[in-house]
């Protein structure tokens, strides 16, 4: 299993943990960034670390692998090839939530595992588990490659398996690396308050 200290070095190693001024997809605002992107560019990276997420969830008899488009596909792929299940992923169109598209579907009763590469607030998570809802899926992990928001985080879930009983469960995020980044509403940024440009950096905004 790789550690902690393992996958932050691998992230400093290869550019991918910036200072600036940004806004995240949660529209907080950091001072630091994990461009997540500049590590899965790398397939031997990709594996090493997708595998090692993988690990994590190997006793959950998982069936169907889905990520929010576009940060979360490779990590969907990699970790679904390595639980040999197949991957879907959900994306948006501007100012919507979240849905599937390209013929993706969710079959009920399947054994669902949400992955993301980078979680701040875990917005986009439980779009995804609402999607796993409405489908009837049944959720049975969330983790990513790293939690910067420094806590523990769990996620309320009302499976809904094909006898019809609703379970109501808290799934339990796991991660590669906890880190705590500091984050700031936009009206109390100080980086906003100096007149620092700030940059929406991934898929939402401008790459970098």
């Amino acid at each position: 299993m790789i550690s902690e200290e393992e996958v932050l070095t691998i992230f400093k190693e290869k550019g991918a943990l910036i200072e600036g001024h940004f806004e995240l997809s949660s529209g907080l605002h950091s001072g630091r960034y994990f461009q997540a992107a500049l590590v899965l560019q790398y397939p031997l990276y990709a594996d090493k670390l997708c595998r090692a997420l993988a690990q994590l969830f190997e006793d959950k008899d998982v069936q169907l692998v889905i990520s929010p488009a576009i940060g979360g596909i490779v990590v969907g792929q990699k970790v679904a090839e390595v639980l040999g299940t197949r991957a879907i992923f959900a994306e948006r169109r501007e100012g919507e939530r979240l849905i599937l598209r390209r013929g993706f579907k969710i079959n009920p009763g399947e054994n669902v595992l949400v992955v993301e590469d980078v979680i701040t607030t875990g917005g986009s998570v439980k779009e995804i588990i609402k999607i796993v809802k409405e489908s009837r899926g049944k959720l049975v992990g969330v983790g990513c490659l790293v939690n910067r928001s420094g806590k523990k985080m769990s996620f309320v879930v009302e499976n809904t398996p094909l006898d019809k009983s609703v379970k109501r469960e808290a799934v339990q995020l796991k991660s590669l690396l906890n880190l705590k980044l500091e984050t700031y509403p936009k009206e109390k940024c100080p980086l906003c308050k100096r007149g620092l440009p700030v940059v929406k950096p991934g898929s939402k905004g401008l790459g970098i």
